[in-house]
């Protein structure tokens, strides 16, 4: 990586390990670069290592070894309120809603004083214009997977990382969704790290990909020649590469 490469990054991993007990990483050496704009498509089989690796990206796991960059400041691991308020945003699997409170409550009490509004969020989700009063607990998957993206757009994260947006919801919905983080990236200069069972479609819409198998980076490299090369990805799967 050359300096202005560096200069440029958002987040900078090198020799990451991540996992839940010391002196037994779950990924090991794991090396990423995120640079404002991009779409990272973070893909591999269940039991991988992913979600534990958004964990450790997020700070709420400490690392195990290896450094993380913020831009040019190392990060102190296993401290989540301080990334977040660096811009280290996380989209958890559960989506962590307060589902007796209402849609607008949600977005109010996740943004920042001076920080993007309730209709900026609005802008990207039109759909829970109509719900702003109804509580989150009723709305439809869809709609909750809308509110959890919601809410941590309004953090205006420097980071975004979204964990398996997908989970629970129809196809259909997930090709409505998967774009909009496209947009969001194109739209606030946000990085994003997208964890998605959904191959395809996090594919055709991330710039880069990256696989992990069993802990360990067995592909990585721009998005559209690996969804061109279908043979490729489930020799990956399978950890045949």
């Amino acid at each position: 990586m050359t300096a202005t490469q560096a200069q440029e990054a958002l987040l900078t991993c090198a020799g990451l390990d991540a996992g839940y007990g010391k002196g037994h990483p779950v990924v090991r050496g794991f090396d990423l670069v995120l640079r404002p704009g991009e779409v990272t498509a973070l893909l591999g089989p269940n039991g991988a290592g992913k979600s534990t690796l958004l964990l450790t990206l997020a700070g709420l796991l400490p690392s195990l070894g290896g450094t993380m960059n913020l831009g040019d400041v190392p990060v102190r691991s296993g401290r989540a309120r301080a990334m977040a308020r660096q811009g280290l945003v996380l989209v958890p699997d559960d989506r962590s809603l307060f589902t007796q409170l209402t849609v607008r409550d949600n977005l109010t009490l996740a943004g920042r004083r001076g920080g993007s509004t309730v209709d900026q969020v609005l802008d990207y989700f039109p759909a829970l214009g109509k719900r702003l009063k109804v509580a989150a607990g009723v709305l439809s998957g869809g709609e909750q997977q809308m509110l959890a993206l919601g809410r941590a757009l309004i953090q205006d994260p420097r980071v975004l990382l979204v964990d398996e947006l997908s989970m629970g919801l129809a196809p259909v919905i997930v090709e409505e969704l998967l774009p909009v983080v496209r947009r969001i990236a194109d739209g606030t200069g946000a990085a994003v790290v997208l964890v998605e069972q959904h191959v395809r479609l996090a594919l055709a819409v991330s710039d880069h990909a990256v696989v992990l198998v069993h802990g360990e980076t067995v592909l990585g490299g721009p998005a559209e020649p690996l969804m061109a090369d279908p043979v490729l990805l489930e020799r990956a799967y399978l950890g045949e590469v």
